[in-house]
């Protein structure tokens, strides 16, 4: 990367693209290594550490079968650029596999002499082979014969048995024999796949070891047993591998009548996909991983060599398997709000006794926002149940992302469908990685007789919005739940968000226009108060900063504060720039990808960018301007400041109205974070990070929510 110059009299114009912004994928690869720092964090419980190095894991794979695959099919184009550094594909993709391997090879480094290490102290054990006694091999040996023999598959390979097709990230061995099968066979080489539905870290039972927790790797027993796959046979070599593939999905969906079959039909082959990456044993042969290669048509540049399992994420069961609590954080419970009648029978029709409060009237008296996972998510379930049975409600639209398996919410649904309710859910099909579950709770929502779309061709519907509609009287009113995350009973108690429950009938009303772009055909951009992607979202925050600009060039008090996931659309960045050049202060908290260069003289000084790395993933989006000429203006949102979300996706963005809402958001989503200095990493001008150290007493933002909602 170029060596930024920070002298005073650089100008706007005086950097080029490839200065000017922060690589995507080298700042989403910056956050990756933040996320393994966690691993090596000794004031974090060590149980913890496991998972974070298990998430970096994780994070590792999807970068490389999503971001670097889809770097690799632009490379394909000889005139394609990356955005927003203008950069050719095959240069950036050279540097991301330098960066890649660092990130791994750390992982490993990380495993092997920092957490292995550690977790001995603490008497848990992953058991080598050579370390194996005499009644470890005893039942080691009748585990493979009962449990794992009649599962695997050996393929001999030669001209009646090519090589298997592999499944993306599966766990596979490549066997060197000599010898003849009982054929006469003798062509030296056999393929094991390993069933995705095998563990692959076992905890040793009583009856098999003396200490209370030890483990062993999948790929230790089968290295000690795979002769016996092999009768008559020799061994001469055993090594695992894994190929990680291309998972983008190509459909053209101007080109198809039923999105819902189209993708099934993409979704059979994603396993099958091009491959990117090899990962070996680093004990493997040349002339085995040049046969690998060969085999997926990689050169060596894709080829990652690992001291240890192939798959680091799946140690993430060892955690609940080793029964430490006290090695993890301590328990926390979520705030509940009571928002429930009494009844045995919560999905049973009601009947309104005089004098009896329901949910909606406490709506109506004042907006309700909850912070996540510190609220819990039941109230956004209960006001679903509830919208359910309550006879006077007489519709239910709704956004569905990502929702999970055995939702509640969809359970919700059905049954209004079933009590006469005209029930409408947009259901988003190309959530990625959520699509199979996805069309899954689409079919079933069919069936209960919900109308079911898929929303806009060429548009995803990344939107959070539920809206209810009520018979009061004489009168319809609307009420309305907004959010800066997803409608899944899982991720809502490990990622932070906020959620707005109105009854504010310009909020209602614009969320009723919205779904109605979404589900029938017509021109209803005339928004009061919401902004939304792909229409005005974009513009509207341009112009917000560009006000900022201008207060801060006339003298006036000007200030930014915004929490995102990423940044990296060119034109807000350099709205921000020329901001930060008028003198408007400028914070931003940007857990991951930021494209935006701070700190840069006569360019972006007045601009800091934060990243916090905690228990919690930090998910809320969380907009403020001050607006010196009038109120101060604070904005939640479903949308990053990315150019996918806001060109490319239906997003919302809702204004805070209440003013003790709006004191809350603006504590807790915005304030406590630029206090944070213990999970605080501050972006640099050549794009690395340094962890905050500002000699104050330690603070954490989430342990203090943690405390307060607790």
């Amino acid at each position: 990367m170029s060596t930024l110059s920070t002298s005073s009299e650089h100008t706007t114009a005086d950097l080029t693209p490839p200065e000017r912004y922060i690589n995507r994928e080298m700042s989403l690869l910056e956050f990756n290594r933040r996320v393994l720092a966690q691993a090596k964090n000794p004031t974090i419980p060590l149980l913890e550490r496991l998972k974070y190095l298990c998430i970096s894991s994780s994070n590792m794979d999807e970068f490389v079968e999503v971001r670097l695959a889809s770097l690799y099919e632009l490379a394909e184009d000889p005139n394609a650029l990356t955005t927003p550094d203008e950069l050719p594909p095959k240069k950036v993709i050279n540097r991301l596999l330098t960066a890649t391997k660092e990130i791994v090879e750390d992982q490993y480094h990380t495993l092997n002499n920092i957490l292995i290490p550690d977790l001995e102290k603490e008497r848990i054990h992953f058991l080598r082979r050579n370390h194996w006694t005499e009644q470890h091999n005893e039942w080691i040996t009748q585990y493979f014969s009962e449990s794992l023999q009649p599962v695997l598959s050996a393929v001999g390979l030669d001209p009646s048995h090519p090589f298997p097709r592999v499944l993306n990230k599966s766990l596979n061995f490549i066997v060197s024999l000599e010898g003849k099968d009982a054929f006469g066979r003798s062509n030296g080489l056999a393929i094991v796949p390993v069933p995705r539905s095998l563990p692959r870290v076992i905890k040793l039972p009583p009856e098999a070891t003396e200490n209370e927790n030890d483990f062993v790797f999948l790929s230790s027993i089968l290295h000690a047993n795979v002769s016996r796959l092999f009768p008559g046979m020799t061994v001469t070599g055993c090594y695992q591998f894994r190929v990680t593939r291309n998972t983008n999905l190509f459909i053209d969906e101007e080109e198809v009548d039923d999105l819902m079959s189209a993708l099934r039909g993409e979704l059979s082959g994603r396993q099958y996909g091009g491959s990117i990456r090899l990962e070996v044993a680093d004990n493997c042969p040349k002339n085995m991983v040049d046969y690998l290669l060969d085999r997926f048509k990689l050169n060596e540049d894709a080829l990652f060599q690992v001291n240890g399992p192939v798959n680091l994420h799946r140690l993430n069961a060892v955690p609940d398997m080793a029964e430490r609590p006290d090695l993890l954080f301590p328990a926390f419970s979520p705030r509940k709000l009571n928002t429930k009648r009494k009844s045995k029978h919560p999905f049973k029709l009601f009947k309104r006794q005089a004098g009896s409060d329901t949910f909606f009237d406490k709506i109506r008296t004042q907006d309700i926002l909850l912070h996540h996972p510190y609220d819990a998510f039941t109230p956004v379930i209960d006001f679903l149940q509830q919208a359910a049975i309550d006879p006077d409600v007489l519709a239910i639209r709704m956004t569905l992302y990502r929702t999970g398996e055995n939702s509640k919410i969809i359970k919700a649904l059905e049954r209004a469908a079933q009590n006469g309710k005209e029930v409408t859910a947009v259901v988003e099909l190309r959530a990625r990685f959520d699509e199979d579950n996805n069309i899954i709770q689409a079919m079933r929502l069919q069936d209960a007789g919900v109308h079911v779309v898929y929303g806009v061709v060429g548009y995803k519907t990344h939107a959070k919005m539920i809206l209810v509609v009520r018979r009061e009287g004489s009168k319809i009113q609307r009420y309305t739940h907004l959010g800066t995350g997803n409608y899944h009973h899982i991720t809502t108690r490990f990622y932070t968000d906020f959620g707005l429950l109105t009854a504010n009938p310009e909020i209602g009303n614009d969320a009723s226009k919205i779904f109605q772009q979404l589900t029938s055909l017509g021109d209803t951009k005339d928004l009061d108060v919401l902004l939304q992607s792909p229409f005005t979202l974009q513009s509207s925050m341009i112009a917000k900063i560009q006000r900022e600009a201008k207060n801060a060039r006339d003298g006036k008090p000007a200030r930014i504060i915004a929490k995102m996931n990423g940044l990296e659309e060119e034109t807000v960045i350099d709205a921000l720039y020329e901001a930060s050049q008028a003198g408007v202060q400028i914070d931003l908290i940007v857990r991951g990808i930021c494209s935006l260069r701070p700190g840069v003289a006569g360019l972006s000084e007045n601009i800091t960018v934060t990243s916090i790395i905690g228990r919690f993933l930090e998910h809320h989006r969380v907009y403020y301007f001050l607006n010196s000429e009038g109120e101060p203006e604070l904005f939640g949102s479903s949308a990053d400041w990315m150019k996918r979300n806001l060109f490319a996706r239906v997003e919302t963005c809702f204004p805070i109205l209440d003013p003790a809402c709006f004191q809350q958001v603006y504590t807790e989503g915005l304030i406590i974070y630029l206090k944070d200095n213990t999970g605080a990493w501050l972006l640099q001008s050549d794009g690395s990070y340094l962890q905050k150290q500002d000699g104050a007493p330690a603070f954490s933002a989430q342990q203090t929510l943690i405390d307060k909602y607790s």
